[in-house]
């Protein structure tokens, strides 16, 4: 039987926005040096946030992503200034979205749309302005209000416990297999966006639902897809 999805709840970083989009003002800065530090910045970045969070020494994403840059940028050889420095973070604000997005939020128009997210309340806010989004959501949430990170059950019951839905009336969207074996565990039904056709990570927490990109989401809210 179809699931009755009342909310879908986005996951944003490689989910909605291209992280790896950064690239371009890494090689700006660095000719030559952008992919790797773009890579590197990213990895260390969710590494650094999952240490923490394992640690109990619990910083925002913000501070994350700014250690996770120093990091990258040491591991290039380069030599950086403070300002070289603002300039690739402010970048974060400005991560290009990927094709299919804006489309996809519009066929959900009229949906509950929420963005529940690792990053602070301030970096969503600005990214989804800068992106044209504020009025395709109804709520931006960030972790940062529990200081508990996603995958953590406590991460997803930050939005839930006052969403008055019941879990299984709750798609989760995200590219992060990590966060997709999270949702899924707390109850949520889930759609991992597998846009690089990575392997699944946890098959005892698989995704209700696999896509290459978000245009698939639309078969929830259609009468005659079958459902799993």
């Amino acid at each position: 039987m179809k699931p009755q999805i009342k909310a879908f709840v986005f996951d944003v970083y490689g989910t909605l926005f291209d992280v790896q989009s950064v690239k371009a003002a890494c090689d700006e800065q660095f000719p030559g040096k952008g992919d790797q530090i773009s890579q590197a910045w990213r990895t260390k970045q969710l590494d650094y946030f999952f240490t923490r969070h394992i640690m109990g020494r619990y910083a925002d994403f913000s501070v994350v992503t700014r250690d996770a840059l120093r990091y990258a940028l040491s591991t290039a050889d380069v030599t950086w200034t403070p300002e070289t420095e603002d300039t690739l973070i402010a970048k974060y604000a400005e991560l290009s979205p990927y094709d299919e997005v804006a489309g996809v939020l519009n066929e959900l128009h009229g949906k509950q749309t929420v963005v529940l997210s690792n990053g602070t309340d301030a970096m969503l806010t600005a990214l989804i302005h800068n992106a044209g989004f504020t009025d395709l959501f109804d709520e931006l949430v960030s972790v940062d209000g529990v200081k508990q990170a996603k995958p953590s059950p406590a991460a997803y019951m930050h939005w839930f416990k006052n969403s008055g839905l019941k879990r299984d009336e709750v798609l989760f969207l995200s590219s992060n297999g990590w966060d997709i074996a999270g949702a899924k565990n707390f109850g949520f039904h889930t759609a991992w966006i597998n846009r690089d056709e990575k392997p699944l990570d946890m098959p005892d927490l698989a995704p209700n639902a696999v896509y290459e990109d978000l245009s698939g989401v639309l078969e929830w809210v259609t009468d005659e897809a079958a459902w799993p």
